[in-house]
Formats: C-alpha cells, structure tokens, sequence
C-alpha cells in the first residue's frame, strides 16, 4: 500500500452562515479508531446537509469530523486493530458523519460496502447516502411491501429517484412532484406511473383523481405547507415520512382531525445522528435485500454532474438552485 502523508488537502467553510464559502485548506490525516477503515478518497457526494452545514443549521454529530461529506468512496489504505485485514486495497463507498470533502477519510468498518466493478468512482461517491436513506424510508421505517402506493416529493433529487428505483423493484406503485417537465420525464423513464409537476397542478387534486384510494407511504423532505395536502391524498392507515424541511419547520392552522379520521401516522426521522450499531445493520440489511441487483446492474445512482473536488462551491450553487437531476458529486 503506498505510504499516508501526514497532512491532506480538505475543503474548509470560511465564513459559516448565510455569507459563507468553500476554500481548500490542510488538516492532518486522521488515524483510524479500533472499529474504522482509512480511504484514500476518489469520489464524494453532495448533499443538501452540507449546505444546511455550511449556514451552522445542522452541525456534526459529537466527536465527528467538521468537515462537509456524508458519503465517500474510496481505497482502504489502512484499517483500525479490530477491522479485517482483507479490507486493505479493496475499493469501497459508504456513509460517513463527516469527513468526505478531503483526500483521506474514516469509514467505520461496518458501513464499508464493496463497489461494483461496472460503477465509475463518481456513481460510487453518489450512491451510499441516498440509496440507504431510501431503503431507511421505503423499508426499516416504511414497511413497503409490493402493490402499494408510494408518493415521492422532491421525485428528482438524488433521494427520489434512488427511492424510485428501488420501490419500483419491490413492485410497488410510484407517483413523484417535481418542479419542472424535464425532472418529471426523467422520472417517468425511471418507473414512476405519475409524475406531477407542482408548478403546473395541484398535486393533491391530481394525485386523489389518479389515486382514489390515496397513497400508503409519503416521503416528504418539503414539510411545512405540504403536510395538509399529504394528509388529504394520505390512504387510510397510511403513513407519512419527513426526512427534511426545505418547505418549513412551521405549520400554521394545521388540522390534525383528517389525520384522525385515516388513522394516519406521521414520523420524522434522520440519519447522519443515528448509532454505527444503527447504521450497520442498515447497511447490512440494504446489501441483503438489494445487494445481488446492484451488483448485476439492476440500479445505480443517476448522476447530474461530477466536479473536480476544488469546484465544490459551483456543484453546491447548482444544488441550491434546485437544477440538478439526481446527484452530483466531487472527484478527487
């Protein structure tokens, strides 16, 4: 294996808060913990969490890295006293705290996952956050079985269309909002049944006239506005999921009655401040479940664009205009 510097090049905030940006700066090469692996980093994701990080909204969990990356893929260049030794020189993704925005990260042994020989680095870095979120969402929290009614907001988003892909595999029934015809066609060609553009309709008014009997599962990462109307296209006994608040924290003049009357369930829920033991078995249980189709190219990660890593400011002003499909990432 070729020897670790002592220091790395990362992306730093400058400036956290409304005004901040994105400047490379060094940090030492932090060393493995008994459970962790060391990658040399060639690919990391994007994700809205590093935005909400940069305005100081949503800061690492405790004893985490403040550096922006909550998905990595990379080679195992060293691993922690109680981590296998057959991980060393393996190329690998998975979900990180913190960290991926830098030439060497940490990734806990347990959420290490073996890249696919036929995925590029870019669709490997874009894939382990979203997918897993979406099987979080659809499967540990959601309990989708095959022939229920799924409603993806946001259907476009690197989450939607990985939540698209894999209910789609699980026989479920998928209708997504979006924001513009594009986002919506790229949907339709992924297996969604309705694609509702939100800008043009009221969803709710579209989504009751194709669905009469209502949605089982609601992934909404909108909140705010969008809670009444997921309540009106919500099944009996459905379930609703917010796993962001894009649209708001607040909610004025909300009726819980129709909730009442459906027997609805409403859950929020996240991911970056969950257990390793959590996340490990989530991991374990989306390679389980998904792990053979992923292999043989069954899905993968739609991918926008990819940005050399110094460009990072111009792949998240991208993302904060909402003009991505799927996900963009960082090489390194």
């Amino acid at each position: 294996m070729p020897e670790v510097p002592p220091q790395m090049q990362v992306m730093t905030v400058i400036q956290p808060g409304k005004n901040s940006y994105l400047q490379t700066g060094w940090q030492s090469v932090p060393q493995p913990a008994p459970d962790q692996l060391l990658l040399k980093v060639k690919a990391a994701g994007v994700n809205r969490a590093d935005l909400m990080q940069r305005q100081g909204l949503y800061p690492p969990p405790a004893g985490e890295s403040d550096i922006l990356g909550l998905e990595v893929a990379g080679i195992v260049v060293q691993v922690g006293t109680e981590a296998d030794e057959h991980w060393l020189g393996k190329t690998v993704f998975g979900i990180v705290a913190g960290g991926g925005y830098a030439e060497y990260a940490l990734l806990h042994k347990g959420h290490a996952m073996t890249k696919p020989e036929h995925w590029s680095w870019a669709q490997a870095g874009a894939a382990a956050e979203t997918f897993l979120t979406a099987y979080q969402l659809l499967f540990h929290l959601g309990g989708l079985t095959a022939g229920q009614r799924v409603l993806l907001h946001a259907g476009a988003s690197g989450v939607g269309t990985s939540a698209l892909q894999l209910a789609t595999l699980a026989g479920a029934k998928v209708a997504v909002t979006v924001g513009r015809a594009d986002k919506a066609e790229a949907c339709l060609k992924l297996g969604a049944e309705l694609a509702i553009n939100y800008r043009c309709t009221d969803f709710a008014e579209q989504l009751t006239g194709h669905w009469p009997a209502g949605a089982d599962l609601i992934l909404d990462p909108v909140a705010g506005d969008y809670l009444q109307n997921n309540i009106t296209v919500l099944a009996d006994d459905g379930l609703i999921i917010i796993y962001a608040l894009m649209g708001g924290r607040l909610i004025e003049q909300f009726d819980l009655a129709p909730m009442f009357k459906k027997r609805g369930k409403l859950i929020c829920s996240t991911l970056r401040n969950r257990s390793n033991q959590y996340k490990a078995e989530l991991t374990k249980g989306f390679v389980t479940a998904f792990g053979e189709q992923m292999m043989h190219d069954r899905f993968a990660p739609i991918l926008n664009q990819s940005f050399h890593w110094n460009n990072a400011q111009q792949a998240h002003n991208i993302m904060i205009n909402n003009n991505n499909i799927g996900k963009l990432v960082l090489e390194f």
